[in-house]
């Protein structure tokens, strides 16, 4: 696990804009993504996620110009995920300014895909994210989704999470599909199986609605928490989190 705690700001960039739904579903404006990533660069943010929840060729270049225009005004690491399907992508991306890159459904499609860039790139570039819900269908009571949630595959959570390690994947972003969005709290039980199933990194991610939320995620295991709506609507600040966790005896930067 890292020594500090980092605070991770996630922004749904849909056509050029940042989004926020519940769920995935209902998505609406949430701000210019160039403006919102300053303003958490100087709340005092440890890394910055970008999401392309759309990510299709169509607004690739829309994405690359987001990246880019951010990456000039903001100096911590920034990762950007959604629509990477080849090592190409992500030279291209790295180009633009991104330190590291999120892949979820191509990696599903191509588990060699993670290997490769792992490979090319370095394993400390590549973050598998996990779009993950509640099943009884796998052994481990959690199942992987594609498509914001709507579509189940045939993984069980941990067993793929498992096998990305294996192939490369430097770093698990664990979204909770049940919790995303709600303001309920994270799902402390994922974090803790997940952190129990990992060598490296857990970000976990889905569910924050209070300060009190934060902590609860990090003794479960996790090394990171990333949040989206509690940061948009200013109900809270990069620094409100920092204090919570530094408050509950956590170590933040």
């Amino acid at each position: 696990m890292s020594l500090s705690v980092r605070v991770i700001p996630c922004l749904d960039v849909a056509n050029g804009r940042v989004v926020k739904g519940v769920n995935f579903q209902n998505l609406r404006d949430a701000g210019d993504p160039v403006e919102l990533a300053r303003r958490y660069y100087e709340q005092g943010a440890d890394e910055l996620t970008f999401l392309d929840v759309t990510a299709t060729v169509d607004n690739r270049s829309t994405t690359y110009d987001v990246v880019r225009a951010t990456a000039e005004q903001v100096f911590i690491p920034l990762t950007v995920g959604g629509g990477i399907r080849s090592v190409e992508d992500v030279s291209r991306l790295q180009a633009s300014g991104a330190d590291k890159v999120g892949v979820n459904s191509a990696a599903i499609a191509r588990p060699a895909l993670i290997a490769e860039i792992a490979d090319r790139f370095g394993a400390q570039v590549l973050v598998l994210s996990l779009d993950v819900k509640r099943s009884e269908r796998t052994e481990s009571g959690f199942v992987v989704t594609t498509h914001g949630g709507r579509t189940e595959t045939d993984l069980d959570a941990v067993a793929w999470a498992r096998q990305a390690i294996e192939l490369g994947a430097g770093e698990l972003l664990v979204n909770s599909i049940d919790a995303d969005g709600t303001k309920a709290g994270f799902d402390v039980d994922l974090i803790a199986l997940m952190r129990a199933n990992s060598r490296v990194p857990v970000i976990a991610s889905g569910g924050a609605g209070r300060v009190e939320d934060f902590p609860p995620a990090i003794r479960a295991g996790a090394d990171a928490v990333l949040a989206a709506s509690v940061f948009h609507s200013a109900q809270l600040t990069i620094g409100d989190v920092k204090r919570e966790l530094s408050d509950a005896g956590m170590l933040v930067r």
